[in-house]
């Protein structure tokens, strides 16, 4: 049996664990990363990145329909589903590619197989043709991800009840799907099929849509969904699936009633459980906690040397969530000066379905529950020359800050590009700054990122354009 001497190892390759691995030797720590199936992990193969290669594919597609609007001709768009789907599994392997590339070029040790803990300072890797390796070294992060969380009775078959992954490489399109779960994954999966052509319907249990936004924003979504077609049953539980041979009968309760419908297909997207298994934990002070692992701000377990970072240690389950604790909990085994441990209500949140979503901080609800007085500026798409030049009017900004600081709690968006707008906020919760700083900012015209600026300045009556 092998054996080889390293200052870290991680555990998972995904976002959280190769990034940790090259942050680790940039630091001049002798690294070697563990990965049993892809590197970049779930994120970049079954994901972040080919969900939104299918995405774009389906706003591309619907601009198309819309072409008269612009004074374009294009009649009965078409698509080819094959290769709608080989252009997204191009896209993340070319990134899986040069992920590969980038540990190389920062001379980080691969293994490809599984790997475990086996005693102190040790991690035995299980080869795909069998054979072992151990692997020595003081300090070990477990970055193993998660996977989708499983209900009784709903149980994904691959061919009628689909995951994630058999939702982004369908053989062909269903004309009837149903999708468990309102959170971003089961979203983005409706709005895409809704683009192609499927009669969508989306059961949630909670009174709302996404219930982890902004009431608002949340509410501004389900009027969006349902004017493009889809169908949204929140307070909604799924009971039963009744498979037959082409498609599954759904027995739905609502409010004490009980309806049964029939969908060729089914998705379920209700939340993950983390990868704790078989990882060697049982002999160390490791503590799991509703299969994530407890760590502090700075990725440390109960267990001297043994780290956890991403998926497998808890919510908020993004990518760049994990990235960035991967960063810290390098940075802070290596002593770097003036390392603090990651702040949540910094995290930004984004859905990219049609229109999309992100926010950071608190919603409005939340930080008036902890006692804060609030100003509330809210500012539409409609009122902003870029968006409708776009022909994207839909769209609102709502910011939530401190009445007697000034303090920026949360930015709550919705419409297009959004996703790519929500850092200016993020920055400005990193950053500390204040409605004073923000009204300060020039904001570069005519751009959609003016609205942030509006409902900046409308919180505090003075916006301009409304």
């Amino acid at each position: 049996m092998a054996e080889q001497s390293f200052d870290l190892v991680v555990i998972g390759g995904g976002p959280g664990g190769y990034v940790a691995a090259i942050r680790a030797a940039q630091l001049g720590m002798k690294t070697a990363l563990v990965e049993r199936e892809h590197l970049g992990g779930i994120c970049l193969n079954w994901g972040c990145i080919p969900t939104k290669a299918l995405l774009r594919s389906a706003e591309v597609l619907e601009l198309m329909r819309h072409a008269a609007d612009f004074g374009l001709a294009c009649e009965n768009p078409r698509f080819d589903l094959d290769k709608l789907v080989q252009r997204s599994r191009a896209v993340a392997g070319q990134l899986a590619r040069g992920v590969a590339h980038l540990l190389k070029k920062n001379k980080v040790t691969v293994f490809d197989g599984h790997g475990r803990l086996s005693g102190s300072g040790r991690v035995a890797v299980r080869g795909k043709d069998g054979g072992e390796t151990v692997l020595r070294a003081g300090h070990v992060v477990l970055a193993t991800g998660a996977r989708p969380r499983v209900l009784s009775g709903l149980e994904p078959d691959g061919r009628l009840v689909w995951t994630y992954k058999e939702a982004m490489v369908p053989k062909e399109l269903p004309r009837s799907l149903l999708i468990i779960g309102s959170g971003a994954i089961g979203i983005e999966f409706a709005s895409f099929y809704c683009a192609l052509g499927s009669a969508v319907t989306v059961v949630e249990v909670l009174p709302r849509i996404l219930p982890a936004e902004d009431e608002e924003i949340s509410a501004f979504v389900h009027k969006a969904l349902e004017r493009r077609g889809i169908r949204l049953r929140p307070e909604t539980t799924v009971e039963a699936l009744a498979r037959g041979k082409d498609g599954v009968v759904a027995r739905m309760r609502k409010n004490g009633q009980i309806s049964e419908e029939h969908f060729e297909r089914v998705i379920l997207a209700v939340g993950i459980v983390g990868n704790v298994e078989d990882l060697g934990l049982e002999k160390t002070r490791v503590r799991v906690e509703k299969t994530h692992i407890v760590t502090d701000g700075f990725g440390r377990t109960d267990e001297p040397g043994i780290y956890a970072i991403g998926d497998v240690a808890g919510p908020p389950w993004l990518a760049h969530k994990a990235s960035h604790e991967g960063v810290v909990c390098v940075e802070a085994i290596a002593g770097v000066a003036g390392v603090h441990p990651i702040e949540r209500s910094t995290i930004p949140g984004c859905t990219y379905c049609t229109p999309q979503v992100a926010s950071v901080g608190l919603t409005e609800a939340e930080a008036k529950s902890r006692g804060f007085d609030v100003r509330v500026g809210r500012f539409p798409f409609v009122g902003n020359g870029k968006a409708l030049a776009l022909g994207e009017p839909e769209g609102l900004i709502k910011t939530v800050f401190d009445a007697k600081t000034g303090e920026l709690l949360g930015a709550h968006m919705v419409g297009a590009e959004v996703t790519e707008m929500i850092q200016g906020f993020a920055l400005a919760r990193t950053s500390e700054l204040t409605e004073a700083e923000l009204m300060r900012t020039i904001f570069p015209h005519p751009t959609i990122s003016e609205t942030m600026h509006e409902a900046v300045l409308a919180a505090f009556g003075r916006a301009l354009h409304i």
